[in-house]
C-alpha cells in the first residue's frame, strides 16, 4: 500500500533541509543572463542612440533611418552573433542609467571617466582623440599657452571633459561656461569669446556643418588626448567584453574603424583632408 506524505510531514522535512538549500535555490532561478547569452540566445544587439550626433549618430527625419560611425560599428559588433542591431534613444548622459537599468547591452562614444567606471564596465579605447579649439578670424593658436593669457576669452561647455581640459591648461584665460556645444559656438560667432575649446571628433564636425568656424585647431605642448570607449554592463561573465575588444583591436588594425569614423564625419560635410593625421583611430 503507497502512503502519500501528509502537509505535517512535508512541512517537518522542509524544515530538516538546510538554509542553504533556499537560498541556493532562488540565486539560480533569479541570476539574470550574461550580455553574451542574451545576444546570442535573443539574436538582438541593443545599443543607445543620440539624435543629431554626427559623427556617430544621425537620423533621417523623412525614413526613421540611423546612420552613423556608432551605427556602422553596432552592425559590425552584432555580426559576430548574426544578430540584429536594437536602437533605444537615449543621450550620452543617460546611457550609462540605462546600462545599470539593462535597457541597453552597450553605448558608443563615452569616455572612461573614474566616476563612471564606478557605474558601468569599459571595452578598451577604439580611438584616441585630441583637444584643440575652434578660434575667431584672425587668431590661429598652436599652443595651450597661446590661450593661457589674460586678454583670451574662452568658452566651453558646462560639466564636460571641455571645461575640465580648459581650467586645467588655460587657467590665466577668461573662462565662460554655457549651458552647450551649440551655445559656445554662437558666442563665438557672435565675438562674445576668442575661442572654444573642443575635442577634435566635434570641432571637425562642427566646422564642417559651418565652414565658415573653420578651421579647427588642434593645439599641443602638450596634446591633450583622451580615449573613448564603449561602455557595457558591469557583470561577472566577462565574455562578452573580451569578443568586443578582439573586435576593436582587429577592425583597428585593418582600418575598418577609421573608414567608420571619417565616412561618419562625412555626414557633418568634413573631408579626409581635413581630419589631422594625430587624430588616431
Amino acid at each position: 500500500m503507497t502512503h502519500r506524505p501528509t502537509r505535517r510531514a512535508l512541512a517537518a522535512g522542509a524544515a530538516a533541509l538546510p538554509a542553504t538549500f533556499f537560498i541556493g535555490s532562488a540565486q539560480a532561478q533569479s541570476t539574470a543572463q550574461s550580455t553574451l547569452e542574451r545576444v546570442s540566445q535573443g539574436n538582438q544587439l541593443r545599443i543607445a542612440v543620440v539624435s543629431g550626433s554626427p559623427p556617430y549618430f544621425r537620423r533621417d527625419v523623412a525614413t526613421g533611418e540611423w546612420t552613423g560611425a556608432a551605427i556602422e560599428m553596432a552592425r559590425g559588433i552584432a555580426s559576430v552573433w548574426s544578430a540584429k542591431v536594437v536602437f533605444v534613444e537615449s543621450t550620452f548622459g543617460n546611457s550609462v542609467l540605462d546600462l545599470q537599468s539593462n535597457k541597453i547591452d552597450i553605448a558608443f562614444a563615452l569616455n572612461p571617466t573614474p566616476q563612471r567606471a564606478l557605474a558601468i564596465g569599459f571595452t578598451r579605447p577604439y580611438i584616441v582623440a585630441p583637444f584643440g579649439c575652434l578660434a575667431k578670424a584672425g587668431f590661429a593658436p598652436k599652443t595651450w599657452g597661446d590661450l593661457n593669457k589674460s586678454d583670451v576669452r574662452i568658452a566651453f561647455d558646462l560639466g564636460s571633459l571641455h571645461e575640465t581640459c580648459a581650467r586645467r591648461f588655460a587657467p590665466k584665460a577668461r573662462l565662460t561656461g554655457f549651458k552647450s556645444i551649440d551655445d559656445c559656438v554662437l558666442a563665438l560667432q557672435s565675438g562674445r569669446v576668442d575661442a572654444q575649446v573642443i575635442a577634435a571628433t566635434i570641432g571637425l564636425s562642427t566646422v564642417g556643418r559651418n565652414p565658415s568656424l573653420g578651421p579647427f585647431h588642434l593645439l599641443n605642448t602638450p596634446i591633450v588626448s583622451l580615449p573613448s570607449c564603449y561602455g557595457i554592463q558591469r557583470e561577472p561573465d566577462t565574455r562578452f567584453v573580451e569578443v568586443v575588444n578582439a573586435w576593436i583591436d582587429f577592425n583597428r588594425g585593418i582600418g575598418t574603424i577609421r573608414e567608420q569614423m571619417i565616412a561618419g564625419l562625412a555626414l557633418n560635410g568634413v573631408t579626409p583632408e581635413q581630419v589631422p593625421a594625430e587624430l588616431s583611430f
